[in-house]
Formats: C-alpha cells, sequence, structure tokens
C-alpha cells in the first residue's frame, strides 16, 4: 500500500499521494480508506509512493533513485534550495544577505552585440552592507549595485532551478516557496539563520548519500572548526582565488586566473572593497607561508636558482617580519605593494615568483599588482626555483616519459620532448643554484 509517515512514527495510507495521482476528491479517498480498510493494510503492508518523474541525475555512473518518492519530495526540494544557496555564495562572492535578496530575473540571458559576440551573464540585484543614499544614511532595503556580479555557468544554472521553484517576481529563496514543512507569516526570504541550519542539514543528508553508495571520497569531513555558516563561502573562494592557479574552483576553469577577470569585469567588487578586499587578505596569507616555508629551506641548507634567486633570498631573510603579523585588509594592501617583500608559489609552473611588474613577462602592461601565475613565461626576470623544484620536475618528466610509451606517435614524441625540457629546467638549477651562505659571500 501507498503508505507515508503519520504522528508517532507509524505508517499510514498515503491519502495526498493516491489523490494527486488519481484525481480523486478527498471525500472520495476517505469513502475509499473506510470502505476498503485501507489504513490497517497500510499499517501492515507499507510501501513506497512513487512519483511519475523519470530519473536523469546519475551519481558514479549510477541512477540515484530507482524513482522519487512522495514522502521525500518536500525534504529533496529543501536540499535543493541550499544547494543553490551555496554555489551562487560560493561561486560569485555575493555576501549571504545578497545571495538572499536575488529575485527571479535577475541574470537574464547576455544578448549578442552589434558583432554577434554573447556576453557573460551578469547578476543585477541588491547590495546591503554599503547600501546608502545621497546624505550617506544606511538603507535597510538595499540598493541596486552599480557593478552587477558576473556569473559563470554553475551560478547561470542554480538561479535557473530557483526561477522554477518560486513563483514569478519573487523573491529566489521567498520563504512561502522554500518552506514546505513549517509556514510562517509575512514576506520575505529565508532567515540566514535557517540557511545556517540547512546547511548542516544537507552535510548529513549527502554524507547519507555517499554512505550508501559505498563513496568514501565523497563524503564531507567534519569541520574542525565548527559549523559551516554562510560568510565563510567568500572566504573559501578568496583562498582558491589567491592560492590555487588554475585551480580547482570553477572560476579558475572559467576565467583562467581569477585577478584579471576581477580587474576586468568589476567581479564582485567596486574599486577593492568587497571581495577583493578578502583576496588581498588572502593572497598576503599566502606569501606569508611562502616566503616562511623558502626562509626555512635556505637555514637548513637549501638553494635556489633563476634569474631572480638573490632577490628571493634577501626577501626570504626578512620572512620572520610577517610572524605575529594581523594581516587586515589595509596592511594587505601595503604589504602587496611592497615587490620586495612578495614572493608566490605557482605550483602548477613548479617555481616561485618575485613578482616586479617592470620585468614580468606574464602581462607587459605594467598595470597589475600581482602575477598572472597562470601565464608564467620561460626566461621571465622573476623566476626562482629551489631543490624541491627541481625534483618536482624530474619527476614530472618520468611521469610523461611512462605515458608517452603508451601514446601513439605524435602524441608521444612531444609528451617526450616536455619531459626533455622539464629535465634541462632541473639540470640548469643543479649549476645554477645558489645558497644562503654563497649569496652573503
Amino acid at each position: 500500500m501507498p503508505a507515508s509517515v503519520v504522528k508517532g512514527g507509524k505508517a499510514g495510507f498515503a491519502r495526498h499521494y493516491v489523490g494527486g495521482i488519481t484525481g480523486a476528491s478527498k471525500s472520495q479517498i476517505q469513502t475509499l480508506i473506510q470502505r476498503k480498510g485501507l489504513i490497517t493494510a497500510a499499517a501492515e503492508r507499507p510501501g513506497p509512493s512513487p512519483l511519475d518523474i523519470p530519473v536523469t541525475g546519475r551519481i558514479a555512473g549510477v541512477p540515484w533513485r530507482d524513482a522519487l518518492d512522495f514522502n521525500e519530495a518536500a525534504d529533496l526540494m529543501r536540499h535543493l534550495g541550499t544547494a543553490a544557496f551555496i554555489v551562487c555564495s560560493y561561486l560569485t562572492g555575493m555576501r549571504p544577505g545578497e545571495v538572499l535578496g536575488m529575485r527571479t530575473g535577475c541574470c537574464p540571458d547576455p544578448e549578442p552585440n552589434a558583432e554577434g559576440k554573447v556576453g557573460r551573464h551578469v547578476i543585477r540585484s541588491h547590495e546591503f552592507k554599503t547600501a546608502t543614499d545621497e546624505c550617506g544614511n544606511h538603507q535597510s532595503a538595499g540598493v541596486e549595485r552599480e557593478v552587477p556580479w558576473v556569473a559563470i555557468a554553475p551560478v547561470v544554472h542554480a538561479i535557473r532551478v530557483l526561477e522554477r521553484m518560486v513563483p514569478g517576481d519573487a523573491l529566489l529563496f521567498d520563504h512561502d516557496a522554500h518552506d514546505l514543512h513549517n509556514l510562517r507569516s509575512g514576506t520575505g526570504s529565508l532567515k540566514r539563520s535557517t540557511i545556517r541550519d540547512r546547511i548542516e542539514d544537507f552535510v548529513a543528508w549527502a554524507n547519507a548519500e555517499a554512505a550508501a553508495r559505498h563513496l568514501d571520497s565523497e563524503v564531507i569531513p567534519p569541520d574542525p572548526r565548527g559549523k559551516v555558516g554562510t560568510e565563510r563561502f567568500r572566504r573559501s573562494l578568496a583562498w582558491h582565488i589567491a592560492r590555487r592557479p588554475n585551480g580547482l574552483v570553477a572560476l579558475a576553469i572559467q576565467y583562467g586566473h581569477m585577478r584579471t577577470a576581477l580587474a576586468s569585469e568589476g567581479y564582485a567588487s567596486r574599486s577593492r572593497g568587497g571581495i577583493h578586499e578578502l583576496i588581498d587578505v588572502e593572497t598576503v596569507r599566502a606569501v606569508a607561508d611562502t616566503v616562511a616555508d623558502l626562509h626555512d629551506d635556505l637555514e637548513a641548507g637549501g638553494g635556489v636558482s633563476g634569474p631572480a634567486a638573490r632577490r628571493a633570498i634577501k626577501a626570504a631573510a626578512a620572512a620572520p617580519r610577517f610572524a605575529g603579523t594581523v594581516i587586515t585588509a589595509t596592511t594587505a594592501r601595503r604589504l602587496i605593494a611592497n615587490e620586495d617583500a612578495m614572493i608566490f608559489d605557482n605550483p602548477h609552473a613548479l617555481l616561485l615568483c618575485h613578482h616586479r611588474r617592470a620585468q614580468a613577462l606574464c602581462h607587459r602592461d605594467g598595470i597589475k599588482d600581482t602575477p598572472s601565475l597562470d601565464h608564467c613565461v620561460p626566461g621571465c626576470g622573476n623566476i626562482v626555483r629551489t631543490d624541491q623544484h627541481a625534483r618536482q620536475l624530474r619527476d614530472r618528466a618520468e611521469v610523461l616519459d611512462k605515458r608517452a610509451v603508451h601514446t601513439p606517435q605524435p602524441v608521444a614524441e612531444r609528451l617526450r620532448a616536455n619531459a626533455t625540457k622539464l629535465r634541462s629546467f632541473a639540470d640548469h638549477h643543479d649549476r645554477a643554484r645558489i645558497t644562503l651562505q654563497e649569496a652573503a659571500e
């Protein structure tokens, strides 16, 4: 019997489900229940209440459900809304209130220009934290942002899903549409406290789904800092932008190096406010880690090579000044402007960049304050390599040679050529490396 859980955790006849799929009225269903004794039958032989909706989603190549059940539909919709919030928060850099303030139609499909080229999607919505009137008074209702947020494909998809979940011209997180279990009076979006609770519920649900399919790699581990909350998505985005060239965030795939996109598109900020300040802070923290590691390596007898090797040794000698420093947006901007202090790690290219704008080959306009690490050019005057980089270059060359054995020509030839080039970089490092003691002589 189609069953649903009723008060007390017992199985009861799924009257709403049966009415929905048959079109029968409440009185007709009640008559049938009494005539056929369906309440007792449902308690004795409870069964599923499958919806006639095709299941197209897959996990690890397998459909994630045989069928969607009527009894879980409200919970799944709740988790879907939470997932959309996570995507929008993480991949735009918007503040939680700004995400909750989005409305249907806020991200229209771009129109082609006179040359037929279609631009990027942008989100036109309200900001609240910095919303003031002409007299400088704060406007609690917010104002439409002068510079829209850039929306990449996953964000656009999430917004389109939300637009199907709410009525036209409504808030994308309208509580009437998203609160199916606990309806409350009033208007407006879901509260931030509600979203925080739903994120924790989403983590538990996702982990249960992963465990049921024995996908241990997909389990979300406990967070040592407590609940995820809503503000930390922006910080995580800033961390990835500052530390992962060609990295793991969809933004990096979409735009290459993020600072270029941020500067040219007005992404999530005006001037240096908004998420730019977070990125500056995370950039300086990443540089502090890089300089400290280089300092420790040189003190242990390690060597460096490259056009900027001696400059890097001098910068590493000043590493202790980072220790104990509270990195704020103001101190971050000041440190980024100090070219002598900024050494950037580029694990993709297996090198360090002691960035000086005048010598940078990654961008020749001379206006950017940080390197474009995804456009690193061999022979640049800012390159530094360590002993560890030389080992990693040889390890990567070994991997390329092994791949070449099982790859048809001419791809195999390109792989071997790249392996030879990487070994030449490592050999050059061994010949040209200098240590801290040699630099001091």
